[in-house]
């Protein structure tokens, strides 16, 4: 196994979405318990991540009762304060000390009892206990309005109607919301379950898979009436395909004020704060049928007429957070006469919101192209529960519907009229997916037989119609709003979804392939690889393979041309492909330095990408960083660093257990690497490894010393797949040693002295080994002293003497005239 990942890039969540359990009741009379419905929902691939309680007040009233005030006299020893009693239903009358102005005898009043948890304005609990005030017993608290979360005001105790009960709980007085929120992580595909509507809808289909048949309650729009024609706003779509469907009514004489209690309630419990009626209502239809709406203020379109088109490149606009952007010919946009007003299913405009002073607004409800869409929002990076809708592509046939709700809901929490004919602009319809799914392809994916009766009760509860059934299969009808099924095995994972994947019984035998493979295939290689890096010490990297554009401007041998750039980035640090493996490396490592993680062991897999001679290529690569001390301080070795010979050897060591030999050396120096060595096997570079260059390094803030080796992974296997396995047999007879002490010019490297031993002796010379080199006090100016061994052996007889000494001559001959070297 190896060693735990040090360095992992991020990467995207699926999103989530919260649900209210007492708004899907709304839907579908249910009465399950919470946790059942989550464990049903997750069966469903709506998966639960989390449940949280909600309470309009919080803690719920509990403790607190209604009490009638029986006597009120001042305190004894403060002026400010009183002595109560008040009845609260119980065998004696409490006595509390009440410091309110306009407390007096009769008013019935909440009160908190002992032991009751009240609320401070930040949310922390408190306990209402036995105590003394100013030297008098109380046992309870008279309560304020804003003590008990009812409201804002201090001014004195609140006072209940003469008509609540003594000793009720004040719980039942007040319209008290508690409720239970799901956190549903929604994957990608599941636009229709974006809303309230959509997650009922589902889970009626689940339940009736549990003998459980309830009918869906669509709310309805009956009450939908045009009260006067006197704000007629026109529509002028000239983006047809951007813009398929755009709905648009007018609402005159609004006022903007607060939302009623059960809209503020629907909302705050799903984490939403209340802005206004209007606001509000346009966000309680989102999320309770999943069409995002927008409210313009009426009286700042100019024209009374709404454009949808694109404008000129590099248009300004300014949007509803105040932040000025740079459009593009692409985006989508809604406009009046005169000026752009909101970027279409995306953000509103700085100027066209509801205000406070807003007395008409135009409500807008759309079905945009979801493609146009995300790009807009990617390019502007905005991220809005409209567009998050909108580019994974809402119900287009929710639209009309959808606008006719809101228009009711808000004309009555507004107080204002329908005063213009329901505009629907929808040439092309969105038409619904016809498919035709065969029962044996069902068995066959699914690998169990699932009743055909079943199979069709299933679809019918997913609104999926079916049209004709044969023998073979069953002909369907898609809705429009199942985007994501559009195809046989669509459907077959929807019935396979609902039927439940836990009622599909595991089979007694265990079937298995047996699959031909070659040994060279390269994540075998890998494994074998990382197998014995994680051995020495290192530890894998885990990175991405998109980049910063900016980071090519710091390796000179980099050219931008060649670089593959992404059309739509996340960010400008996610922009390109990367050109080569050290860039992530680097940031590994100065992750971990920064955390002082000072002694690095790195390796990656991984590949680079290039955009060369009008075509795109990507090579695989290994890359090793290495740094600091070669082991952990110990009492044994305080310091141990790294250094160029020991990456030389790890580099080595994997070389040797791929099997490959023979290689070829060369110095080099570059951009990247200052100081280092080139290997190659016939034409081909296999390997570049030595110093990271310290300009490069010091931009990503590492002061230490860097190692690096960069191995072409591609032309590692082609190499390794033309290898034999060579065998031979363990020798009979002994190998004997001879050392050479050589005084030589310090340009001679070790390797012209391993090549020219070799080639002297081919036959019995087995290995040539450099054991030790000095430098310094008591050798000539220019010189230098290696202390080299060469090792002797045959196979077939044991070597004598004379043998040795007569190549050991010849050697000697060889190194004095060719080297100029001189034995010591």
């Amino acid at each position: 196994m190896l060693k735990a990942f040090v360095y992992i890039c991020e990467a995207q969540r699926q999103s989530s979405m919260k649900i209210s359990y007492n708004w899907i009741k709304e839907f579908i009379k249910i009465n399950w318990e919470p946790q059942k419905v989550a464990d049903l929902l997750t069966d469903l691939g709506l998966e639960v991540e989390g449940m949280e309680q909600y309470e309009s007040v919080k803690g719920g009233l509990q403790g607190i009762v209604v009490g009638k005030v029986l006597s009120c006299d001042p305190h004894p020893n403060a002026d400010r304060l009183k002595i109560t009693t008040v009845d609260i239903g119980q065998s004696e009358p409490l006595k509390i000390v009440c410091g309110a102005p306009n407390v007096s005898v009769g008013q019935h009043v909440p009160v908190a009892t002992i032991g009751t948890q009240l609320y401070d304005e930040s949310g922390k609990a408190w306990k209402i206990k036995k105590g003394k005030i100013r030297g008098e017993h109380s046992h309870g608290m008279i309560c304020a309005e804003d003590e008990i979360g009812l409201g804002s005001n201090h001014d004195g105790i609140m006072v209940l109607p003469e008509s609540s009960e003594i000793g009720m709980a004040l719980s039942t007085l007040f319209n008290i919301e508690n409720d239970t929120v799901f956190e549903i992580g929604l994957t990608p595909n599941r636009a229709d379950a974006m809303s309230h509507f959509g997650v009922a809808r589902d889970l009626r289909a689940g339940l009736e898979q549990h003998g459980v048949k309830l009918e869906m309650i669509t709310p309805s729009v009956s009450s939908f009436h045009i009260d006067n024609r006197s704000l007629k706003i026109d529509i002028d779509i000239k983006e047809r395909e951007k813009a398929p469907r755009y709905c648009g009514i007018s609402i005159a004489d609004v006022t903007v004020k607060s939302s009623p209690d059960w809209l503020q309630n629907r909302i705050k419990a799903i984490g939403l704060s209340p802005i206004n009626n209007i606001v509000d209502a346009t966000n309680f239809v989102l999320h309770d049928l999943g069409q995002p709406l927008h409210a313009f203020d009426a009286d700042s379109i100019s024209g009374n007429k709404i454009i949808v088109q694109t404008l000129k490149s590099g248009t300004k606009f300014t949007t509803l957070d105040g932040i000025e952007r740079i459009l593009s010919e692409e985006d989508l946009m809604i406009c009046d006469a005169k000026k752009p007003l909101c970027i279409a299913g995306v953000f509103g405009g700085e100027n066209s919101g509801v205000t406070e002073n807003t007395k008409n607004i135009f409500l807008e409800s759309a079905y945009f192209d979801p493609i146009s869409i995300r790009k807009t929002a990617k390019r502007h990076a905005l991220n809005t529960d409209a567009s998050f809708r909108f580019e994974r592509g809402i119900d287009a046939n929710m639209t009309k519907y959808a606008l006719k709700r809101a228009a009711i809901l808000i004309a009555e929490i507004s107080g204002g009229e329908i005063a213009s004919n329901l505009n629907d602009e929808y040439l092309k319809k969105i038409e619904d997916f016809q498919v035709f799914v065969n029962f044996d392809n069902i068995k066959k994916i699914i690998g169990y037989e699932i009743p055909k009766e079943t199979i069709k009760s299933i679809l019918s509860s997913l609104d999926i119609k079916v049209n004709n059934i044969t023998e073979s299969g069953l002909g369907l009808t898609i809705p429009a709003f199942r985007n994501d099924v559009c195809r046989e095995v669509d459907v077959i994972e929807e019935i396979l979804r609902v039927y439940g994947y836990n009622n599909i019984p595991s089979s007694s035998k265990l079937k298995a392939s047996v699959a031909k493979s070659s040994k060279f295939e390269s994540h075998r290689i890998e494994k074998i690889i990382g197998d014995q890096l994680s051995s020495l010490g290192f530890y894998e990297l885990l990175s991405n393979s998109l980049t910063s554009e900016k980071y090519n401007n710091l390796i000179g041998d980099l050219d931008h041309n060649n670089s593959i750039k992404i059309i739509n980035p996340l960010s400008s640090d996610l922009s390109v492909l990367r050109q080569t493996m050290v860039f992530s490396g680097l940031e590994a490592v100065a992750f971990n330095i920064n955390r002082k993680k000072t002694d690095i062991k790195f390796f990656e897999f991984g590949k680079t990408y290039n955009y060369h001679n009008e075509s795109r290529e990507e090579h695989k690569h290994l890359s090793l960083f290495i740094s600091g001390d070669k082991t952990e301080e110990n009492w044994h070795h305080k310091q141990n660093p790294t250094n160029f010979f020991f990456l030389k050897g790890i580099v080595f060591s994997i070389l040797e257990r791929l099997g490959i030999e023979h290689w070829k050396s060369a110095v080099i120096t570059s951009a990247l690497i200052s100081d280092g060595l080139q290997l190659s096997v016939g034409k081909n570079s296999i390997v570049e490894f030595g110093i990271l260059d310290s300009n490069l390094v010091n931009n990503f803030g590492i002061k230490q010393t860097l190692y690096f080796a960069d191995f072409n992974w591609d032309k590692l296997l082609d190499v390794i797949s033309k290898q034999t396995i060579k065998f031979k047999s363990i020798p009979k007879h002994p190998a004997v040693r001879r050392d050479f002490a050589l005084l030589i010019n310090e340009d001679v490297r070790f390797e012209s002295i391993h090549k020219l031993a070799f080639e002297t002796e081919k036959k019995i010379l087995q290995k040539v080994n450099l054991f030790d080199v000095y430098k310094g006090k008591n050798l000539p100016e220019g010189k230098k002293s290696y202390a080299v061994s060469f090792l002797f052996q045959n196979n077939e007889k044991t070597l004598t003497d004379k043998e040795i000494d007569k190549i050991m001559s010849k050697l000697q001959n060889r190194l004095e005239k060719e080297l100029k070297a001189e034995l010591r």
